[in-house]
C-alpha cells in the first residue's frame, strides 16, 4: 500500500507544525505539500524548519500546485481560507479533513455542500476522547433531561479567536438533539445583570480564555442534591493532530460524502455531524 500524500494548510501555525511533526512518524502517510498565505514569513522555507528536521517540502502559497501532488488536504485555518481551499479540492478531486471552527450559518451550508463532491471529514474537535464524550453526554442528556440544568463550560488559550468553541457548540447540539430541542432556540451564551431565574429548558455556555490552555470542556448536569460532570481536558495538540491523521487515513479510497469523527471511530453521536 502506497503512502497517502498529505497537504497541510496553515503549515506554520500551531496545528500545522504539530501535524508536520507527527507525519514524520507515520509510515502510512507522507507530507506532500505545505501551504501558507501570501506574505507569510514562512514562505520559501522548509516545512520542518524549527521542528528539528528537514521535511524536504517547501512552504508555498500555490494551492492548485499543492493539491496536484496530494491525496488529502488537512485544514485548521480560518473559515474564508478553508472554503477557498475546499473549492480548489473540488477542482482537483482531492479529499479533505477540516478542523476549522467559527463558521457563520451561510459558511456552514457552503462547507457541508462540498461533501457532495469530495470525501470530507469535518469535526470541531478531532480528539478521540472528545468524540467519545459526545456519546456519553447524549446518554446523560436522555436520562437527565427532567430536573437537571445543563451548562457547558469551555476554556482555551488566549489566542483563540472564536467563542464558544466549536467543540462546546457541538456538545450543545448533541445534548439538544438527544432531548428533542433545537440549540438555536434554547442556548444562552452569556449572563449579566438581573437575568431572572434560570429557564429549565435552556442550555447555558460559559467561556474562559487565558494562557496556554489547550482545551477543556465540561458538560454539567446540575440537579437538586447532586450534579454530574462529564469533562475532557487536552494537555497537548498532539491528540487533535493524531485524530486528524486518523481521519485522513479513513478517507483513503472513500466515496464523496460528508463524514464526522463518529464515522471515523464507529461511534454514534457524531455520525451526522453538522458544521
Amino acid at each position: 500500500m502506497s503512502a497517502q500524500r498529505i497537504c497541510i494548510a496553515g503549515a506554520s501555525g500551531r496545528m500545522g507544525r504539530t501535524l508536520i511533526g507527527l507525519l514524520r512518524q507515520d509510515p502510512r502517510q507522507v507530507l506532500s505539500a505545505a501551504l501558507e498565505v501570501e506574505g507569510s514569513p514562512a514562505l520559501g522555507s522548509d516545512a520542518g524548519a524549527g521542528l528539528g528536521f528537514e521535511a524536504g517540502v517547501v512552504v508555498a502559497a500555490d494551492v492548485a500546485a499543492a493539491l496536484a501532488v496530494s491525496d488529502v488536504l488537512i485544514d485548521f485555518t480560518r473559515p474564508a481560507g478553508t472554503l477557498a481551499h475546499l473549492a480548489a479540492c473540488q477542482r482537483a478531486g482531492c479529499a479533505a479533513v477540516v478542523g476549522t471552527t467559527g463558521f457563520s450559518a451561510d459558511e456552514r451550508a457552503r462547507l457541508q455542500a462540498f461533501g457532495q463532491h469530495i470525501p470530507l471529514v469535518f469535526a470541531p474537535n478531532f480528539s478521540v476522547g472528545v468524540n467519545l464524550m459526545l456519546d456519553l453526554v447524549a446518554t446523560a442528556a436522555r436520562v437527565l433531561q427532567e430536573g437537571y440544568d445543563i451548562e457547558i463550560i469551555e476554556a482555551h488559550h488566549r489566542h483563540k479567536v472564536d467563542a464558544p468553541s466549536g467543540t462546546a457548540l457541538r456538545i450543545g447540539e448533541v445534548i439538544a438533539d438527544a432531548v428533542g430541542r433545537s440549540l438555536a432556540d434554547c442556548a444562552v451564551y452569556g449572563r449579566e445583570g438581573l437575568t431572572g431565574e434560570r429557564a429549565p429548558s435552556t442550555i447555558g455556555f460559559a467561556t474562559v480564555r487565558g494562557g496556554d490552555i489547550v482545551g477543556d470542556h465540561t458538560a454539567l448536569f446540575a440537579g437538586i442534591g447532586e450534579r454530574i460532570e462529564i469533562t475532557h481536558k487536552a494537555s497537548s495538540r498532539d491528540t487533535f493532530a493524531r485524530g486528524a491523521l486518523r481521519a485522513a487515513e479513513f478517507l483513503r479510497g472513500r466515496a464523496p460524502g460528508w463524514y464526522g469523527m463518529g464515522d471515523v471511530l464507529g461511534l454514534g453521536a457524531d455520525r451526522q455531524c453538522p458544521a
